[in-house]
């Protein structure tokens, strides 16, 4: 396993060898865990905690083209508006009337020039400013100014609005202000700079909530020793299971899979042609991010803790495409290609994702369960779980 970046090619050729030599990087030691990781109220506080100090991925910047454009969204601390500003920037508020407390915004996206709340029709401008308060002749004086609707740090970076989940006036030290480039570290932020994700578009995005801890979640889309045995009429028939070139980055980390199409190279010396259609890269962006990098789009996989329930979470699934006007494809084709794509990722999921790691959830939940370890070929997720401590662990 290296620590630095390393050029594409030879990170592929790495994978190859270890295809030829039925080998995978490997993490320096097993690591033991217990189920109370995935099922007590008091770690689970801990883990909601962590989103109200570093950043997150909410939406890729497609979701809001144009000004007013909005979205809600329930995090681990707050439910969420973010909305695109008549200037092209972003900003974040908690979704609640600062009068008494009603939501403020119902649907999940739209867009509005007010954001006026269903109760009292108390309205509020989209840069958060308290617009009217109804019937103000008999309600009283207050300070206008100091009711606004309390905002969140957010930033646009990479094709994507990142925000912390807590407000600006609450925020630890060293949250107050977002800064992503500093979160995702010089490698990271160079990766995700050279995919140039701004200039794709999220053709489809879906949350789901489910009654499985966010960290059971997130590890199973960081594991590549499942995939032969969960997945094997799908998944295991296109990628190699326990093959993986690593790069761990501290925080973050990506490595390289073989997909079966580069069999052919396994007898033979590719030379100096690329190898790139051949893999699937995946990126773990900490706290709760899997991106993969498909030969032709990405994906990314979110997954957060319930705010209150430990053996619950949401995931997000966003499927990020080259614009249809950057494609070559018609709008015809283009349309069919990822509605496709997208209805076999959904079928994986329901069929078989979702059941595993239900039952998976259930289990943990034994009174007797008993230690468990993630393994020396299992890295991303000891990288996971390896990050994830330092962050419960720091103060604040």
């Amino acid at each position: 396993m290296t620590q630095s970046i390393a050029p594409r090619e030879s990170r592929i050729r790495r994978a190859l060898d270890h295809l030829r030599n039925d080998t995978t990087d490997e993490f320096e030691t097993v690591s033991p865990f217990g189920p109370e990781e995935f099922t007590d109220p008091g770690i689970a506080a801990k883990d909601r905690a962590v989103f109200a100090r570093v950043p997150s991925i909410i939406a890729h910047s497609s979701e809001l083209p144009k000004p007013n454009d909005f979205i809600t969204h329930q995090m681990p601390r707050n439910k969420v508006i973010v909305v695109r500003q008549p200037d092209g920037g972003v900003k974040a508020f908690v979704n609640l009337c600062r009068h008494r407390g009603a939501l403020l915004e119902e649907r999940e996206s739209g867009r509005c020039r007010i954001f006026s709340c269903a109760y009292h029709r108390w309205s509020y401008n989209t840069d958060g400013s308290l617009r009217a308060i109804t019937r103000d002749n008999t309600f009283g004086e207050i300070d206008r100014s100091a009711q606004g609707l309390v905002e969140l740090p957010v930033q646009e970076r990479h094709g994507f609005i990142w925000i912390i989940d807590t407000a600006r006036a609450e925020a630890p030290d060293g949250a107050a202000e977002i800064d992503v480039a500093a979160w995702l570290g010089p490698e990271m932020d160079g990766i995700l700079e050279s995919y140039h994700l701004e200039d794709y578009v999220a053709v489809q995005a879906e949350a789901f909530d489910e009654p499985v801890n966010w960290k059971i979640m997130q590890d199973a889309f960081l594991d590549g020793y499942h995939i032969q045995y969960a997945h094997p009429n799908t998944a295991g028939k296109i990628v190699h299971t326990n093959i993986m070139a690593f790069e761990d980055f501290g925080r973050h980390c990506r490595f390289v899979a073989p997909r079966k199409s580069i069999d052919r190279w396994i007898d033979e010396d590719p030379g100096e042609q690329s190898l790139a259609r051949h893999v699937i890269e995946t990126h773990f962006l900490l706290p709760c991010h899997t991106l993969l990098r498909q030969p032709d789009h990405f994906q990314l996989l979110t997954f957060r803790p319930h705010p209150k329930e430990p053996g619950r979470s949401q995931m997000e699934m966003r499927l990020i495409v080259p614009r249809q006007e950057d494609s070559g494809l018609d709008l015809d084709a283009w349309t069919k290609l990822w509605d496709r794509n997208w209805e076999i990722l959904l079928a994986v999921l329901h069929r078989e994702d979702f059941p595993l790691l239900r039952s998976s959830q259930s289990g943990m939940e034994s009174a007797n369960a008993g230690n468990m370890m993630l393994g020396r070929n299992e890295i991303a997720n000891q990288i996971f779980h390896r990050e994830l401590r330092k962050l419960v662990s720091e103060p604040g």
